[in-house]
């Protein structure tokens, strides 16, 4: 029988903290630990996000909305962990920030991945990772395969909504784009379906959630090395705020006005 110690495989875990400053720099620990952390909620996101869109295309509405409330717990505590990033100065980060060169959160291909799989697909994403790398190639996977939002569309058809076929045949490497016949379906569902409208809001919460851990990433950034570039070849800041308000389901946000 394995120990937990060995199931959980902790003496590699604990050897994964290299930090490369001399001394080294107390607050590196900080950092490599919190984005390790980062990275391990990042899989486990990606890990939920295919299970739920197993669970819509199948027409599984209360696993899918017990899956929802998990990935919407995960997001808390992303957006939570920026206020222990926040613990460190600006002067404790520079201490250490050139040693990082290339390196730069900017690189996740796993976050690149979770906006893929929730429609916020872009091409030139992808050339940031070499050829034969591993964030190349699951980025292309990721970019060919249909999205949640794609998922939801079939789940909506599963329950009896005509869904055009120009909707679910999509080209799905394009960017998710409003729907006017979409937007009345959605209409029809939050008057007159209240369990599929649960479905429709706790999509809107992972999308307000996502868009929530932007601008608590951007203020980090801010205050922690103000206007400077960033790492890794990014526009620092300025880059991570034109990415706020842009909506993974664009139509569950456009037919608010019309409820």
């Amino acid at each position: 029988m394995p120990t937990y110690w060995d199931y959980l495989k902790v003496d590699e875990l604990l050897d994964l903290q290299q930090p490369v400053s001399v001394g080294p720099e107390h607050d590196e620990m900080l950092f490599i630990v919190i984005h390790q952390v980062y990275e391990l909620w990042f899989k486990e996101t990606l890990h939920e996000l295919d299970h739920l869109k197993r669970l819509l295309i199948a027409n599984h509405t209360p696993p899918a909305l017990h899956t929802l409330k998990r990935i919407l717990t995960i997001m808390k505590t992303l957006v939570a962990q920026i206020d222990v990033l926040e613990t460190m100065t600006p002067l404790n980060f520079l201490s250490f920030r050139d040693r990082l060169e290339s390196g730069s959160g900017f690189q996740s291909w796993q976050f690149r991945e979770l906006e893929f799989v929730l429609g916020l697909k872009d091409a030139a994403a992808m050339e940031r990772y070499p050829d034969g790398s591993t964030g190349r190639a699951r980025l292309m996977r990721r970019y060919r395969e249909p999205t949640l939002w794609d998922a939801f569309l079939q789940y909506l058809a599963e329950n009896g909504y005509r869904v055009s076929d120009d909707l679910t045949e999509r080209d799905v490497t394009q960017p998710v784009t409003p729907s006017p016949s979409t937007q009345r379906i959605l209409i029809d569902v939050y008057r007159s379906n209240p369990t599929v409208a649960q479905v429709c809001e706790r999509l809107v919460d992972l999308d307000e959630g996502l868009q929530e851990w932007r601008y608590r990433h951007v203020k980090m950034v801010q205050r922690t090395i103000g206007t400077r570039g960033g790492t890794g070849g990014s526009s620092g800041a300025e880059y991570l705020a034109r990415t706020l308000m842009r909506p993974a389901f664009p139509d569950l946000w456009a037919i608010r006005t019309e409820l």
